[in-house]
């Protein structure tokens, strides 16, 4: 299953993580509060009272970790840094945050990984969520501060940057529904912190220009291929409501400088205006990038359904699913990236930075066998070289995830790492996922070193 995924010379195989996700120490270092400490502590927001004050301890083992992905050839870790240890309070800059991810930074070089550094991925500081959160515009001027403090510290370090790890689930999930932190359930809050995020990524990559450095910036979105069950009218228009919900929401802005109409008379109808965006808004959000990050897990079937408040309902999986409960279907990865170059992206270069699945671990003698998690990157990679050998501008894979860790509103429940966690030894071991996954580097690299 490694001989027929060649890529081409130079394709950047990558592992990712998150940092509230594995770090733990949240009260070390000078950390202050994020929302993820405040929700995961309010009782009955997470599975089994859960949460990440422990996590990976990847704050005390980060060394390992970065062996780790060495012996497992990785070309590129992708992280985020979490913003609380970083400005813990108002103002405050905390040295010893820097000075950690610093050693991390470092580290990866050392090993021969290139840094991928996301700012953000989720854990907004609990202080400026007092004050609003992102459904208040202040924050955008809090997220560019702190992307301008990193781009300083590590610009001449880390060669790609990400300024937001997907942005539809910080607002929808966290201000809509109501499932992840902060955990309101308001839409017109959604709405607002949606397009603020929006703007704080184009402000942030405006800085970064500025400051003349020579890497790379970009945002990652998280998508869903969606099809429709039936061609009937009201089908194709349940399915370009979902579509605009799931994926146009952020696309359009970002490629397009506006938001998509059809979102103003259905999603949004709680939503009493749009007065929260302000001009020369959507022409930052759309300043240009150096790349687009694409998360991709699963599709969605939809079909209309007139009860509903969209009109729209997805209907179950008819595929086999992953622990999550996600249908498995690959070729919505082909299907997405040939869509994001020919609707936005054109030759721009593509990274798939999260692909992976959640399965139920088979332990045997020390071994963890998880074959259904290597059939399911074999078979996305497929999708990809697909892509690939279409003329698509696909430069790497990451996958989702390195480790196991806390998996936000599911706790420890679901395991999406290529290396076991233990987490009352917090012993790591390497999974056959893992194993594969090295081999699978190591075939491309021969094959890059016969065509020199």
């Amino acid at each position: 299953m490694t001989s027929n995924l060649s890529f081409p010379d130079g394709f950047l195989w990558g592992a990712a993580t998150a940092a509230y996700q594995i770090e733990g120490a949240v009260h070390e270092g000078g950390r202050g509060v994020s929302v993820w400490d405040t929700f995961s502590h309010t009782p009955g927001k997470v599975n089994a009272g859960e949460t990440g004050d422990v996590a990976c301890d990847h704050y005390h083992r980060y060394d390992e970790d970065l062996d780790i992905l060495q012996s497992l050839g990785v070309k590129s870790y992708r992280f985020s840094v979490a913003w609380p240890r970083i400005f813990p309070e108002r103002g405050k800059l905390e040295q010893q945050g820097i000075d950690f991810y610093r050693k991390l930074v470092e580290g990866l070089l050392e090993r021969g990984i290139t840094p991928a550094l996301t700012l953000y991925h989720w854990d907004l500081p609990q202080y400026l969520e007092d004050d609003g959160g992102w459904a208040n515009r202040a924050t955008v001027d809090a997220f560019v501060e702190y992307a301008e403090t990193l781009f300083r510290e590590f610009g001449d370090l880390v060669p790609y940057w990400i300024t937001h790890n997907e942005p539809w689930c910080t607002a929808f999930l966290g201000y809509g529904l109501g499932i992840h932190a902060p955990g309101h359930q308001d839409w017109t809050l959604a709405a607002r912190a949606s397009h603020h995020v929006l703007l704080s990524h184009g402000l942030a990559v405006q800085a970064y220009r500025k400051l003349g450095l020579t890497g790379q910036i970009g945002i990652t979105l998280n998508f869903m291929h969606v099809e429709a069950e039936g061609e009937s009218p009201d089908d194709l228009r349940a399915l370009d409501i979902a579509d605009a919900f799931s994926n146009r929401w952020f696309l359009d802005p970002l490629f397009k400088s506006s938001y998509p109409e059809v979102l103003k008379n259905t999603t949004l109808s709680g939503v009493p205006d749009w007065s929260f965006i302000q001009p020369g808004d959507l022409e930052v959000i759309s300043v240009p990038i150096d790349f687009l990050g694409v998360n991709y897990y699963t599709r969605g079937v939809m079909k209309f359904d007139g009860t509903s408040p969209q009109g729209v309902v997805q209907l179950p999986p008819t595929l086999p699913t992953t622990e999550s409960g996600w249908e498995i279907y690959p070729d919505g990865l082909y299907h997405l990236l040939t869509r994001l170059r020919s609707d936005y992206t054109g030759g721009l270069p593509l990274y798939i930075t999260e692909n992976g699945a959640a399965f139920i671990d088979d332990f045997d003698d020390g071994e963890v066998h998880d074959s259904k998690r290597i059939d399911y990157i074999y078979r996305h990679l497929q999708a990809a070289r697909k892509f690939i050998e279409e003329g698509g501008a696909l430069k790497g894979y990451y996958v989702w995830s390195l480790m196991d860790n806390f998996e936000w509103a599911e706790g420890y429940a679901k395991r999406f790492g290529i290396v076991y966690v233990d987490y009352k030894t917090q012993k790591r071991t390497l999974k056959d996922s893992a194993k594969w996954y090295r081999d699978v580097i190591t075939a491309n690299a021969l094959l890059d070193s016969a065509t020199v």
